[in-house]
């Protein structure tokens, strides 16, 4: 008997507002912390002024999709499109950019899934109330997310409230606050955007009963360094507070007891409020989701002693020799993305879903507009590989396969030259150009891999 992916497995690709829409200064759009030079903590090599101009050019880019056979597109929400200040009055003209965008994506059959937040606090939050440190922030978000709800949930079946949200968890700073980072702020800033969450997922559990909510973050696998005991011991503990900890909350509604305990010895456990317990109980998901580029390992010898976890990363990180890596130092590693994927799917017994998965490369056309991209369709093939594997060996109940940045994008550092895309943008980062879309030769690979729900890999 053939395996075969389920009729309505999802294929796509994920990307976020400011690194694609521009047009910073039109619709009624208020300025975000990436436009802010001052708060732009992410780096701005290229501008976000225009991005690749997705907000004048979706319809070309739908085309694109519709064009690779893609029937899933998740996007995020530009907050302070819609809320230009953050909290404060709602700005009809950016919602309404958004209705036109889900109904061409309805109109060619793709399913389009809404992020809410993908790091971009308005900027007047940020500089008001120190971003998600404050529960003002919490309070706003959760209006922004009812905003968006009954606006879509008529129209939009999935749902993910924040991009890569254990990110919170080491790096304050993209999580939207911009107090000196300490372990105690981290972990506030950590629990009330949790708290968002929670809020939003059972708002939309509430009012629209068709659609599924998921829990994100960008998963940070790592290997022990060596065979030594201690090295395990650190590998396990790195995924139990930067990986579980958060599917445990979005599966299970509480902090785990490992977690807890941590938080407690080091004297930062943050301040819950009165219902933020019945909340975070309450807004069990329908689906987690993770981001995956590559592993790592980590090596315990290395840690200083009274190091905070969250800096036990930059002290202990180790290459694999053993597996290849990018020209940005991102090791390839498809069999990690199976062990996660059985991972999550033999622990927490929910539906699974990668929602950013792809290579960054440095590539420009040839002479004659050509782009031969076999790394990106051999790094795809790979994965899809594992995926399936995991799926028809390992009992995965696996939702889709989404690519990150399927038509190039500005990196999460501003930077046009680290390209995704099975489709070419012209412009680099200090030059605009056209923003013409080219074809890669990946795009005529990936056409024919979603055209056969993943059979034909060749």
């Amino acid at each position: 008997m053939k395996r075969k992916l389920s009729n309505d497995f999802l294929w796509g690709t994920s990307v976020s507002s400011m690194q694609t829409e521009g047009a910073v200064n039109e619709g009624g759009k208020g300025p975000s912390v990436y436009d802010d030079p001052e708060l732009c903590v992410r780096g701005k090599v290229s501008d976000w002024e225009v991005a690749t101009d997705d907000y004048h050019r979706y319809d070309e880019d739908i085309e694109m999709m519709a064009a690779m056979h893609f029937n899933c597109y998740r996007f995020s929400i530009s907050w302070s499109r819609v809320f230009p200040n953050g909290d404060g009055e709602v700005n009809e003209e950016g919602l309404k950019f958004y209705d036109s965008l889900i109904h061409r994506l309805k109109e060619k059959n793709i399913e389009p899934m809404i992020c809410l937040y993908h790091f971009d606090m308005p900027a007047n939050l940020a500089r008001k109330y120190n971003g998600f440190a404050s529960r003002h922030v919490v309070d706003a978000f959760e209006k922004y997310g009812k905003t968006i709800i009954d606006r879509f949930k008529d129209q939009v079946k999935y749902w993910i409230t924040f991009n890569e949200q254990n990110i919170f968890g080491w790096d304050v700073s993209i999580g939207g606050c911009y107090l000196k980072q300490n372990e105690k702020i981290l972990y506030q800033v950590n629990h009330n955007s949790l708290v968002a969450h929670a809020r939003v997922v059972n708002y939309l559990h509430q009012t629209a009963p068709k659609a599924v909510a998921g829990g994100m973050i960008a998963y940070r696998l790592f290997y022990p360094a060596t065979t030594l005991p201690k090295d395990q011991l650190m590998a396990q503990e790195m995924d139990e507070r930067l990986n579980q900890f958060y599917f445990e909350i979005f599966a299970h509604g509480k902090y785990p007891k490992y977690m807890l305990q941590y938080l407690k010895n080091h004297r930062c456990l943050p301040k819950f409020e009165a219902n933020d317990e019945d909340d975070l109980l309450k807004a069990k998901v329908d689906f987690l989701s993770f981001s995956y580029y590559s592993s790592s390992t980590i090596s315990s010898n290395q840690i200083p002693p009274n190091v905070p976890f969250y800096k036990y990363e930059a002290y202990g990180k180790r290459d694999n020799s053993l597996i290849g890596t990018t020209e940005w130092n991102w090791q390839i590693d498809p069999v990690g993305f199976r062990l996660i994927l059985v991972k999550l799917a033999n622990r927490y017994q929910l539906p699974v879903f990668p929602i950013e998965n792809g290579i960054g490369v440095d590539e420009q056309p040839d002479d004659t507009g050509y782009i031969s991209d076999p790394y990106r369709i051999n790094y795809h093939r790979e994965h899809i590989e594992a995926m399936k594997k995991a799926i028809f060996e390992d009992g995965v109940k696996c939702m889709g396969y989404l690519s990150w940045g399927g038509i190039d994008i500005l990196s999460s550092q501003g930077q046009m030259k680290k390209r995704y895309g099975f489709v070419y943008v012209n412009r680099d980062d200090e030059e605009i150009r056209d923003l013409k879309r080219i074809p890669k030769e990946s795009f005529y690979w990936i056409q024919k891999v979603v055209q056969t729900n993943g059979e034909d890999l060749r």
